[in-house]
């Protein structure tokens, strides 16, 4: 393929924006190329500025279940416009996505909308502290919860220690108010919950990674987090702003039948636009202010197109969806596989319903962020560019997941999995 626009887009934007893109991993540097400018999408498709087709695997990190350009998002979106786009006050439509919410997730009592998952996971841990009037924050290595301080706190190989900053900027005391432990390891939780007694606010969990690839929490882990929290009175918060509705109607709280205290939620609930949630309990959500002492604002928190897009979404997910998506991914799934095997390439892939990675691994397993460093960059990188070539898009990191939308044709599934034999053949 011609990348030529591309190229020229990318060299003017690298001196008007740091790095030339709004989010790092846009910038293509893992995988040792030049990223692709888009003009437009329609369905299953993307077409860049010159001119090339591919096929989306990654539907804008997760929002875009329906495909792009969707008829009945964009009416409603148009059909709110000629109202207007924001007041910076309460309107009924807020309502009615958080009854939403509400009646979707297992775990949700009352639901506060902000604009971004970062915001969401933000406040989500300050509410934590103010609620339990404690300090730390216990994340695990290899979850990824936005941009926020508190998360951005590098967990070293294996380590249970507390951690150190893992970006310029991130101060000495706010990372010492975050603590580490091993994703899906129940005895290293165990073990920090003993070294700070009484002073862990919340435990906060990815229960279905996608940013060390897509890793699944075993559901014994989970189910001792909820009984470790309970007893130490500290809160579980479940980070699905990436799983929530994705997975299923309520998320991986409802496959998994373990129910948090915190939910932070996005992505799909924007219907593409900027959104993001967090919601639980009633009596936690209620010390927020203006009823609590917990202060948080947003002027464009619920704003009437977000909720327009969003709601668009959550009011056509349903069973005959789910299962659409499963056939379609278990059908890719399968395919991978058959080609992993034929080639005698050295992968495995993980998958949770329409969420899935490909690891080029020697491990027969990746469980954890310990597993997922193992695996071979440079073989992905390589991997990546001649899929890109064939005309199809996968996420440009290892360490990111495919999101699968549901508009894919037996001819995009077809290719998709020819392009991976293709590729894997040519690495």
């Amino acid at each position: 393929m011609i990348y030529n626009k591309s190229i020229k887009a990318f060299k003017e934007s690298r001196g008007l924006i740091p790095g030339g893109v709004n989010s790092p991993v846009r910038a293509f540097k893992s995988v040792n190329c030049d990223p692709v400018f888009f003009d437009y999408g329609d369905g299953s498709k993307l077409y860049d500025l010159d001119g090339n087709e591919y096929i989306d695997c990654i539907s804008s990190w997760g929002p875009l279940i329906f495909g792009h350009a969707d008829k009945i998002t964009q009416s409603k979106i148009s059909e709110y416009l000629r109202k207007g786009t924001t007041y910076g006050a309460p309107t009924i439509i807020e309502s009615e996505m958080a009854k939403k919410i509400i009646e979707l997730v297992p775990s949700i009592e009352k639901v506060r909308m902000v604009n971004s998952g970062t915001e969401a996971t933000m406040s989500a841990i300050r509410l934590a502290r103010g609620y339990t009037s404690r300090n730390l924050i216990l994340k695990f290595s290899g979850n990824y919860h936005g941009h926020g301080d508190s998360f951005l706190i590098k967990a070293g190989s294996g380590a249970m220690t507390l951690g150190l900053p893992d970006s310029p900027g991130v101060t000495k005391n706010t990372a010492k108010d975050t603590i580490i432990a091993d994703f899906n390891s129940f005895e290293s939780v165990s073990e920090q919950f003993k070294k700070n007694p009484e002073k862990i606010a919340a435990v906060i969990i990815e229960p279905v990674a996608g940013n060390m690839g897509l890793v699944e929490s075993r559901k014994d882990f989970l189910i001792g987090l909820r009984r470790l929290c309970d007893e130490n009175k500290s809160l579980l918060i479940f980070d699905e702003v990436m799983s929530g509705f994705r997975l299923s109607k309520g998320g991986a709280q409802e496959l998994y039948g373990v129910l948090p205290d915190i939910t932070t939620l996005g992505k799909i609930i924007g219907g593409g636009l900027p959104v993001g949630a967090y919601g639980g309990k009633s009596e936690i959500m209620d010390y927020l202010a203006p009823n609590g002492p917990v202060y948080q604002a947003g002027t464009l928190s619920g704003n009437p197109l977000a909720m327009s897009a969003g709601l668009s979404v959550l009011n056509r997910l349903n069973d005959e969806l789910y299962e659409k998506l499963e056939s379609i991914s278990k059908k890719i799934h399968e395919g991978f596989l058959q080609n992993i095997h034929e080639t005698g390439t050295n992968a495995i892939i993980n998958r949770a319903g329409s969420m899935m990675t490909l690891f080029f691994t020697d491990n027969n397993k990746i469980e954890n962020y310990n597993d997922a460093i193992t695996c071979n960059l440079e073989k992905y990188a390589k991997y990546f560019k001649s899929m890109l070539d064939e005309g199809v898009y996968l996420p440009p990191s290892q360490f990111e997941c495919m999101f699968i939308s549901s508009v894919y044709s037996e001819k995009d599934i077809d290719k998709i999995i020819y392009s991976n034999k293709k590729s894997l053949q040519s690495i």
